[in-house]
């Protein structure tokens, strides 16, 4: 983990409450897809953990969507900097994927997916990508994925975009080594029945500290409680504990 400052250079919107933004400084404590940052915000005491979407020279690319007081007022910066804390959580395990890894993604779960595509193409798989939104006004990185030259394939709940049906029905269809996901926990409840081989979920959960601090983030696995963002926030399927 480490603590600094990063520069805003751009900070534009991709949908009507979701953004992009990208910052400049150190960013050598981001090791893996599926890490997250904690952004310190003037006036608010808790730091805001948002997923790594891609990194780039010392450039870090973070999408959001605003829900609350905090991203409501990270989506009005357009210059300045930014307090961060990087390389926080585990990130995913690249090495597990197999030749043709499927990657799924659901609505502000779909940003970590985009840097593991990137890496897992480096590293010659074939990857296919399934991302899920409930609307064709909520789809965003389509095309962006499809130039890191992934096999991609949008679903939206209510058929105006792309394949109506979640991303589970997609997956019932496809050929694949091994599975990586982020989004909802209804989402990632469905692809843990859903799928037909090992893989890793990214999991959301509000957080304390962000750093394995204040246990506030706790969850109930095979082995015990593990800190969301610590030990995770990637679990393998494997040890995952559904809460009724």
């Amino acid at each position: 983990m480490k603590q600094g400052f990063f520069e805003i250079t751009e900070n534009v919107p991709l949908t009507e409450n979701v953004y992009k933004m990208v910052l400049r400084g150190d960013v050598s404590a981001i090791t893996a897809p599926g890490q997250f940052v904690n952004i310190q915000l003037d006036g608010l005491y808790l730091r805001r953990p948002i997923s790594v979407c891609d990194v780039s020279g010392d450039c870090l690319t973070i999408i959001y969507k605003v829900v609350g007081k905090g991203t409501a007022k990270l989506s009005q910066m357009q210059r300045g900097s930014l307090d961060l804390l990087t390389g926080l959580g585990n990130g995913y395990d690249l090495s597990c994927a197999g030749d043709r890894p499927v990657l799924l993604g659901g609505g502000v779960g779909v940003p970590p997916m985009y840097l593991l595509a990137k890496r897992l193409l480096a590293e010659g798989k074939q990857v296919q990508v399934i991302l899920g939104f409930n609307t064709q006004k909520e789809v965003f990185y389509e095309k962006e994925f499809r130039e890191l030259g992934a096999q991609v394939t949008v679903t939206t709940v209510d058929g105006s975009y792309g394949t109506q049906s979640f991303v589970t029905d997609v997956l019932k269809d496809m050929d694949y080594t091994y599975f990586y996901t982020c989004g909802p926990e209804p989402m990632l409840k469905a692809v843990y029945r859903a799928s037909q081989t090992s893989g890793q979920m990214s999991f959301e959960k509000r957080m304390g500290c962000g750093f394995g601090a204040c246990m506030g983030c706790s969850c109930k696995t095979i082995t015990g409680y593990k800190r969301i963002c610590k030990e995770g926030p990637v679990m393998r399927k494997e040890e995952i504990l559904w809460e009724s």
